[in-house]
């Protein structure tokens, strides 16, 4: 299929890609502490080099402790509560 552009004589090829394969991967049962939903995805290595399966790894409690995502808090209450904490 080509389309022709306005205002000149030369056409421009078009690709029209191919209907792609809905993914079939379950709904999440669970989550991690973290939020993130965890899924099995049948087409992913976590040993893959470029995926980083355990990104708490070599962290103390410490770098762990504040966690800015409870969605019930504004950015500025959380810090709050924190700072709350430190004495």
């Amino acid at each position: 299929m080509a389309v022709k552009k306005a205002g000149t004589a030369r056409t421009v090829p078009v690709t029209v890609a191919a209907p792609q394969q809905a993914a079939t991967i379950p709904a999440a049962t669970s989550f991690a502490p973290s939020g993130a939903p965890e899924q099995t995805v049948p087409d992913v290595d976590p040993k893959h080099a470029a995926i980083d399966d355990n990104p708490r790894a070599n962290t103390s409690v410490e770098q762990n402790r504040i966690d800015f995502n409870d969605p019930t808090l504004s950015g500025s209450e959380a810090v709050a509560n924190n700072l709350k904490g430190e004495g």
